[in-house]
C-alpha cells in the first residue's frame, strides 16, 4: 500500500487555532486538514445544531413540490411514494410515507423489483400507479434520468415529483418538480445530500407549512443517518448534522424496526461504522435476495412482535446473501486467473447464473484482490446487467461514458455505477472499457493508498487526544477517522495470529521505551514475520478503544505495517 502523509498546514494557522481553542498542535493540525480553521467553524463541527440545517426552500422547485402535495391532499388524491431497492431508497420511502401517513391516509409505497424491473422508475411502476388510481408519484433516490417514464406517466395524467441526488443527464424529466441539488440551475448551499436527505428536506418544507418545527422531525433522523452511512456520501455540512442527531436517535429512541434489528445483533451502542456494517447490509439484503418492500415493511412497522418477524426474515436474507457473495467471489477470482487477466487495468467478469443481488458486493470484493476498476456482469432477461466499482481517485462513471456506444443504459456515481448491455456487446464493451481506463488512469491509482494525517510519537497519545478524536465523530468521507504513522515500533514478544487460520495480527507495541500499547491488525496475519524477534517496524494506525470484560484500554487499530 502507498502511505501518503498529508501536507502539514502552515505553522501560523496551527498556532492561531491552538490559541483560539486551547488545544495542542496535533489537534489543530487534524482540524485544519478537515477544513476547520476558525473558532466558529470548530464550534459548528464539535457542537452540531439542527438550526445549522439550511432552509429547504432554497432548493430549486421545493415550493412547487410542496404546493402539489398540498393540492393532492386537498383533492383527496392517491399518492404513491416510489423508491429504489437499496438502503437509501428504502429508508427514503419509509421516511416520506410514514410522515405523510401521520396526517393523510391515501398514501402507498412502491419499490421496484430488482430482477423484473431493474433500477429506478419503471414503466411497470407507472402502470401500477394507473391501475390503482394514483395521480401523484413521488420518486426518491431515483428518477433524475427517467425522462421517458415521466413522459409516459404524464400521458396517463399522473404527475411526478422527483427527489434525487444523482447527476442529471442532458435533459431533466418533465416532472412537476425536480428536487436535486446537483441540477446546474439549483443554488442550494449543499449538494452532497443522499436520496433520503433530499426526502428529509421535503418533509422539512411540508412541516414548516403545518406549524411544525425541526424538533418534530427528529424521530425520522434514524432513517437519514442510516442512508448517509450506507450511501457513503461526504460526512460534511448538513450530512454530518443529520448523521450526528440520527445516531442519537438510533441509540436512544430508534423506531421499532431498528430496535428489532439491534436486539438480534445484540449491540447496545452503535457508531456510524456499526450502522454501515450491521444495519445497512440487513436492509440491503431484502432487495438483493427477495424484494425491497420487506425493508420498507420493517422500517415502518409500529408493532414490536410483527417487527421481530420481519427482522428475522431479513436476518435470513442477509445470511443467504453472505453465502452467495463468498461463492461468486471465488468463481470470479478463478475466472480472472484462468483467463490470465491479472495484469490488466480492469476486471470485467461475467457468468449468466450469478445472482444479480450480490454482484455489486462481489465487485468490491474483487477490488480487495485486484485493485482496479471492476465490473461484474450477470444475465438479466435478454440483456446483461453489471455493477461497477472503482478505486480511489478514478471516475468510473466518466469511463463508462467513454464506452456508451456499447451500453444500453447506465447511471450512478464516481465510484459506483450500474449498466445494462446486449449480450453480443459484452466482448466489445470489455475491450473498450480496458482501452478507456488504460489510457486515462494514473498508474499510481492502481496501488491502494492510505492517507496519513500525521506522524506521531507514543508520548503524544494522551487521554485528551483520544477524547477529542471521539468528539470528531461521526466519521465518513470528508471527515475520516484520523490515521497516524509510527516508526521504530517493537513488539514485546507476544505477537500472534488470531482468528480463523491466524487471519488477524494481535500484538503489544512499545516505542522508545514507552508503552506497551495493545494493537490489532485485521487481515494482517501474514505480516507476523515482520514483527517477531524484536525487529523494529513502522505502522499506520488509528486510535481505538478495546472493551473487554468491563475494562476499557487504548488499542492501535493497525491499517498496514512495514
Amino acid at each position: 500500500m502507498r502511505w501518503t502523509i498529508k501536507a502539514k498546514p502552515e505553522q501560523h494557522q496551527i498556532n492561531t487555532l491552538c490559541n483560539d481553542l486551547n488545544v495542542d498542535s496535533l489537534i489543530a493540525q487534524l482540524l485544519i486538514q478537515r477544513g476547520i480553521k476558525t473558532y466558529d467553524e470548530a464550534k459548528k463541527f464539535f457542537r452540531p445544531k439542527l438550526s445549522d440545517l439550511h432552509d429547504p426552500f432554497l432548493m430549486k422547485d421545493m415550493d412547487v413540490a410542496v404546493k402539489r402535495i398540498q393540492k393532492a391532499i386537498a383533492n383527496n388524491e392517491n399518492i404513491l411514494v416510489y423508491g429504489d431497492y437499496d438502503v437509501d431508497g428504502t429508508t427514503s420511502v419509509a421516511l416520506l410515507s410514514s410522515y405523510l401517513l401521520s396526517y393523510y391516509p391515501n398514501v402507498a409505497t412502491y419499490i421496484p423489483d430488482r430482477y423484473t424491473e431493474g433500477y429506478g422508475v419503471s414503466f411497470q411502476g407507472v402502470d401500477f400507479a394507473e391501475d390503482n388510481g394514483f395521480s401523484l408519484i413521488i420518486a426518491l433516490d431515483c428518477g433524475i434520468k427517467a425522462v421517458d417514464k415521466v413522459t409516459y406517466a404524464k400521458e396517463k395524467y399522473i404527475d411526478f415529483i422527483i427527489c434525487d441526488h444523482h447527476r442529471p443527464g442532458e435533459n431533466l424529466p418533465d416532472a412537476v418538480a425536480v428536487l436535486d441539488a446537483k441540477r446546474d440551475d439549483c443554488n442550494y448551499p449543499y449538494d452532497e445530500l443522499c436520496g433520503c436527505g433530499v426526502g428529509f428536506k421535503l418533509i422539512q418544507a411540508l412541516a414548516s407549512h403545518r406549524g411544525e418545527t425541526i424538533d418534530d422531525l427528529i424521530p425520522y433522523l434514524d432513517l437519514v443517518a442510516t442512508a448517509i452511512g450506507a450511501d457513503i456520501v461526504p460526512m460534511t455540512g448538513e450530512n454530518r448534522v443529520l448523521a450526528y442527531f440520527g445516531l442519537q436517535v438510533i441509540n436512544t429512541k430508534p423506531r421499532i424496526g431498528f430496535k428489532a434489528i439491534i436486539q438480534q445483533v445484540k449491540k447496545p451502542q452503535l457508531t456510524i461504522t456499526d450502522v454501515v456494517f450491521i444495519i445497512a447490509p440487513r436492509i440491503n439484503a431484502a432487495g438483493r435476495m427477495e424484494h425491497g418492500q420487506h425493508a420498507v415493511n420493517l422500517l415502518t412497522e409500529t408493532d414490536m412482535e410483527r417487527a421481530k418477524v420481519f427482522a428475522a426474515k431479513i436476518e435470513k436474507f442477509n445470511f443467504d446473501r453472505r453465502g452467495l457473495d463468498k461463492e461468486i467471489t471465488k468463481e470470479a477470482l478463478l475466472q480472472i486467473r484462468e483467463n490470465k487477466e491479472e495484469e490488466r487495468f480492469t476486471s470485467v467478469v461475467y457468468h449468466e447464473n450469478w445472482h444479480k443481488g450480490v454482484i455489486g458486493i462481489v465487485a468490491s470484493r474483487l477490488i480487495e484482490t485486484y485493485y482496479r476498476p471492476t465490473l461484474v456482469f450477470t444475465k438479466s432477461g435478454t440483456n446483461l446487467a453489471a455493477s461497477a466499482r472503482s478505486v480511489k481517485g478514478f471516475d468510473v462513471y466518466n469511463a463508462l461514458q467513454g464506452c456508451s456506444e456499447c451500453i444500453e443504459q447506465f447511471g450512478g456515481h464516481k465510484y459506483a455505477a450500474g449498466l445494462t448491455l446486449l449480450e453480443e456487446q459484452f466482448e466489445p464493451f470489455k475491450a473498450q472499457f480496458e482501452k478507456v481506463v488504460s489510457e486515462s488512469i494514473d498508474p499510481h491509482l492502481l496501488v491502494p493508498e492510505i492517507a496519513v494525517d500525521a506522524q506521531i510519537e507514543f508520548s503524544e497519545i494522551t487521554p485528551k487526544l483520544i477524547r477529542i478524536i471521539q468528539q470528531m465523530a461521526p466519521f465518513g468521507p470528508g471527515n475520516l477517522t484520523p490515521v497516524f504513522m509510527g516508526e521504530s515500533l517493537l513488539d514485546t514478544g507476544y505477537a500472534k495470529g488470531v482468528g480463523e487460520n491466524g487471519t488477524h495480527l494481535k500484538l503489544s507495541v512499545t516505542q522508545h521505551g514507552l508503552g506497551p500499547i495493545g494493537a490489532i491488525g485485521f487481515n494482517l496475519g501474514d505480516r507476523l514475520p515482520l514483527v517477531t524477534q524484536r525487529k523494529p517496524f513502522s505502522a499506520v494506525f488509528s486510535l481505538d478503544q478495546n472493551k473487554w470484560q468491563g475494562n476499557t484500554s487504548l488499542q492501535l487499530r493497525l491499517r498496514d505495517l512495514r
